[in-house]
C-alpha cells in the first residue's frame, strides 16, 4: 500500500537519528517523520502555484506546533484542547524561520507554509532541533526551490567541556544552551544563552557545532539524491533592467542627498516626495508594473547605502564603522514602581520597568517540556508610535515575544538564585522610539532597572549589534546599525554580554551564510562596544545595585522547614496559614521542598510570620523569647498562645517584676505579650515567663 514509503538512519551527535517518508501526508509538497531517541517530529511543507499578487516579499509562514499529548498530558484550560501558540512555541518556529528563509529565492514570491508537528518528546531530545532538522529535509525532497540543506544542533558547556546535543542532566548543569543552523560550508542562524562565556569558547563551540552538522547534511544529500523531487520553475519578481535604469538616472542623486542623514525623520521627510516624483513619472511608462516601481526605490536606496559602506567605508549618519551612537541612560524615572530606567542609543529609547512579587507571582508553565513555573519574566512592547507609524494595537506578535525572550536570556545568567533572593521578577520593557536594536536597547535598560530595584544582579549586562555588508569574497562589518543598515545590510549579530563574557546571542542573516571569520569579527567588535556602553554610559548612571528593595516593594523572607512540618504550618483546610497571613498581613508560599517564602510591605509583619512558622515547625528553644497572645486566664496565670497549636503558662508569679495579686490586673484575653520559655517538661508542656522576657529585653538594649 505505502509503495513510497522509505527509511532512512545515520548516528547524530552519538545518537541514531531515523527519517521515515512516504507514509503519510501524500498531498503536501514534502513532508517526513523524524526520530531522535524517542522524540518525534513531523514537518510538511506546501507551496502555492502561482505567486501572491501585490507582495514585494517571499510569503514564508513556518509553525511549530506543540501537543500535550507528546509528553502524556492532557490540556489544563477550560475547553482542554491546545489553544493559540506558547511563547515557547513562537520561538521555536522563529528558530526554524530565520535559517531557512535566506536560502529561499529572493525573487519567489509563491507562498510557502512550513508546520512542524511535535508527536513525542523524550526529555533527553530536545524536539526544536529534530523539527529544524525534519523541516530541512521535508523542504529538500520538496519541490519547492531551496537553496539547501541545512543542519541544526543544540549545543552546550558541561563541566568546561563541549557537549553536543546534551541530554536533560547534562543541560541541569549546563553553562551554555547554544543553538546552532548550518549549511555545508556556512553558518546560517546562532541563537544562545549563557552563563559569560567568553567568545573563544563560544567561537570553538560553535565550529564544533558546525562539523557535526556537516556529516547531517551529507546524509540529508543522500535521501535528496535518492527520493528528491525536481524543483518547479517559478514566475520570477526580478526588477526589470530597463526600469531599473531608469529610474535610477532619474532618481540615484536625489535619493543620495534623502539618505545622508542620522535622522530617521529628516530621512523620511526627504524621501516622501522624492518617492511621490518617481511614481508620478514612471506609472504612466509602466501602468502595470507600479509594485515593481516600489521594488526598484527599494533597490536604489539599497545599493546607495551599500556603496557607501563597501567603495568610502561611510556610514549614512556619518558615523566611524566602529563608531556608536550617542548615549544616554538614567534609573529612578517614576515613583512606585519598584525599579525603572530610560536607555537612550541615537533614536532609539526604551523604558524599563521592574516590579518584585513573591514566588507564587512565577508564571505557571503548561507545555512539553519539564519547565513548570518561571520565576523571572520579560515582556517587551513595540507600539506603532515607536517608528512613527499609526495603527491599532493587537497585542504582542511573534517579533515582541521574541525579543523579550532575547533579553530574558540576556539577563538570567547573571540573577540571583531564589534562595539569595526570594522573589518573581517581571521586567517591561516600553519601546519608546526605534531606530534600530531596540532588544539591545532593552538588555541595557533592564540592567539599570534591575540595580534600581535593589535586585543584587551578579554583573551588569549589556547588548549591542554588528551588521554585515556582503560582495562576493568581500565584505565588512559595522557595530551599532541603525534601521538603515539593518534593512538594507546583510546581518543583524545581537550579543549581550558582560565584561566577563557573552548571556546571549541571536544572529538574523539575508544571505547565504557566515564565515568563521565574519562571526570572531562580529564578537570581537561587541565586545569593545558592550564594555564601552557599560564603563563609560551604565554604570555611570548607577554603579551597583540599591542595598534594599524599595519602599513600595514588597518585603520578603524566607526559611525551610521540615517536610513533615508543612501539614502543621497549613493546618485543617488551610486555617492555619490563613491566620498567620491575616494577622500579619503577608503572604506565604510553601513549596513541597520545604521552603517558605513570606513577602509583606511591613518588614516587621514578615518577621512575625516567619517567627510564628519557625514556632510552629520547630519546638519552642528553652531561653528563647516570643510574642504571644493571651488566650486562657485562669487564677493561677494566663495561657499565652506563641503560634498556632502552641501555648504555654505564665504563672502569676511570673507576670511582672512586682508582687501581683490577680492575673487581670496584668493582662487581658487579647493581649500581645512577650515571653521568654523557661522549661518544656517531660509532657512537652511549656512554662513560661513574662517577668524573665522584659528582663532580657531590657538588658540587651542597656548594652547597645
Amino acid at each position: 500500500m505505502f509503495e513510497n514509503y522509505r527509511v532512512f538512519k545515520t548516528t547524530y551527535a552519538g545518537r541514531e537519528l531515523v527519517v521515515e517518508t512516504g507514509k503519510t501526508c501524500q498531498l503536501a509538497n514534502g513532508s517526513c517523520w523524524v526520530r531522535y531517541g524517542e522524540t518525534v517530529v513531523m514537518a510538511n511543507v506546501t507551496a502555492s502555484e502561482k505567486p501572491r499578487e501585490g507582495v514585494d516579499f517571499f510569503p514564508l509562514s513556518v509553525d511549530y506546533e506543540e501537543r500535550l499529548y507528546s509528553v502524556g498530558k492532557i490540556p489544563g484550560s477550560f475547553i482542554k484542547r491546545e489553544g493559540k501558540p506558547s511563547d515557547k512555541a513562537i520561538l521555536a518556529s522563529r528558530v526554524v524561520d530565520r535559517p531557512i528563509r535566506p536560502l529561499f529565492p529572493s525573487d519567489m514570491r509563491n507562498d510557502v507554509s512550513v508546520v512542524m508537528t511535535v508527536l513525542a518528546v523524550e526529555p533527553d531530545n530536545v524536539p526544536e532541533i529534530v523539527g529544524m532538522i525534519a523541516t530541512s529535509i521535508a523542504i529538500s525532497i520538496s519541490d519547492i526551490p531551496f537553496n539547501g540543506p541545512i543542519g541544526g544542533i543544540s549545543i552546550g558547556l558541561v563541566d568546561g567541556e563541549i557537549v553536543l546535543n546534551p541530554t536533560l542532566k547534562q543541560r541541569e548543569k549546563n553553562d551554555l544552551n547554544l543553538t546552532l543552523a548550518a549549511t555545508m560550508e556556512k553558518v546560517v542562524m546562532i541563537e544562545a544563552a549563557a552563563n559569560q562565556v567568553d567568545e573563544e569558547t563560544m567561537l570553538k563551540a560553535i565550529e564544533t557545532g558546525h562539523e557535526e552538522i556537516k556529516k547531517l547534511i551529507a546524509f540529508i544529500n543522500e535521501i535528496v539524491a535518492e527520493i528528491g523531487k525536481p524543483k518547479f520553475e517559478f514566475e520570477s519578481q526580478q526588477v526589470d533592467k530597463d526600469m531599473y535604469n531608469a529610474i535610477s538616472e532619474f532618481a540615484i542623486d536625489k535619493i543620495r542627498y534623502a539618505l545622508d542623514t542620522n535622522d530617521k525623520n529628516i530621512r523620511e521627510e526627504r524621501l516622501t516626495p522624492i518617492k511621490d516624483e518617481i511614481h508620478e513619472k514612471f506609472d504612466e511608462i509602466y501602468p502595470e508594473q507600479t509594485t515593481m516601481i516600489d521594488e526598484c526605490i527599494y533597490q536604489l536606496q539599497k545599493y546607495v547605502v551599500r556603496r557607501w559602506l563597501l567603495d568610502d567605508g561611510k556610514r549614512v549618519d556619518g558615523r566611524g564603522l566602529d563608531e556608536i551612537r550617542p548615549l544616554a541612560a538614567e534609573v529612578g524615572l517614576l515613583p512606585r514602581v519598584h525599579g525603572s530606567a530610560l536607555f537612550t542609543r541615537g533614536q532609539t529609547q526604551v523604558l524599563t520597568v521592574a516590579t518584585l512579587g513573591s514566588i507564587s507571582d512565577s508564571q505557571k508553565m503548561d507545555g512539553i517540556d519539564e519547565e513548570v513555573s518561571k520565576r523571572y519574566m520579560h515582556h517587551y512592547n513595540f507600539p506603532s508610535y515607536s517608528v512613527g507609524e499609526t495603527k491599532p494595537s493587537r497585542g504582542p506578535g511573534r517579533r515582541e515575544i521574541g525579543h523579550g525572550a532575547l533579553a530574558e536570556k540576556a539577563l538570567e545568567a547573571v540573577l540571583p538564585s531564589v534562595e539569595e533572593f526570594p522573589y518573581a521578577i517581571r521586567l517591561v520593557s516600553e519601546v519608546l522610539s526605534s531606530n534600530g536594536s531596540t532588544s539591545q536597547g532593552a538588555i541595557c535598560g533592564s540592567t539599570l532597572a534591575l540595580m534600581d530595584a535593589g535586585v543584587p544582579i551578579k554583573a551588569p549586562v549589556a547588548g549591542i549589534s554588528c551588521g554585515l555588508i556582503t560582495e562576493g569574497d568581500r565584505w565588512m562589518t559595522m557595530v551599532d546599525i541603525q534601521g538603515v543598515e539593518d534593512f538594507f545590510g546583510d546581518m543583524d549579530f545581537k550579543v549581550g554580554g558582560t565584561h566577563k563574557g557573552i548571556t546571549s546571542i541571536q544572529v538574523d542573516i539575508k544571505i547565504d551564510g557566515l564565515t568563521i571569520d565574519i562571526i570572531r569579527d562580529a564578537f570581537e567588535k561587541t565586545r569593545k562596544a558592550r564594555c564601552y556602553i557599560l564603563d563609560e554610559i551604565m554604570l555611570k548612571a548607577i554603579d551597583k545595585p540599591r542595598a534594599t528593595v524599595g519602599k513600595y516593594a514588597p518585603k520578603m523572607l524566607q526559611t525551610t522547614i521540615n517536610v513533615d512540618k508543612i501539614r502543621d504550618v497549613i493546618g485543617q483546610g488551610g486555617k492555619i496559614i490563613q491566620k498567620i497571613s491575616s494577622e500579619c498581613e503577608v503572604k506565604i508560599d510553601i513549596s513541597e521542598d520545604g521552603n517558605v517564602f513570606i513577602s509583606g510591605v511591613d518588614m516587621d509583619n514578615a518577621k512575625k510570620a516567619l517567627q510564628i512558622i519557625e514556632t510552629i515547625a520547630n519546638d519552642p528553644e528553652v531561653g528563647a523569647i516570643y510574642k504571644g497572645k493571651v488566650v486562657r486566664i485562669m487564677n493561677f496565670g494566663a495561657f499565652v498562645e506563641i503560634a498556632p497549636g502552641k501555648d504555654g503558662l505564665v504563672h502569676i508569679s511570673k507576670l511582672d517584676n512586682s508582687r501581683v495579686e490577680k492575673v487581670e490586673d496584668i493582662v487581658s484575653i487579647g493581649d500581645e505579650i512577650v515571653v521568654k520559655v523557661m522549661e518544656i517538661d517531660s509532657q512537652g508542656r511549656i512554662n513560661l515567663s513574662r517577668k524573665d522576657a522584659l528582663a532580657d529585653l531590657a538588658a540587651a538594649k542597656a548594652n547597645k
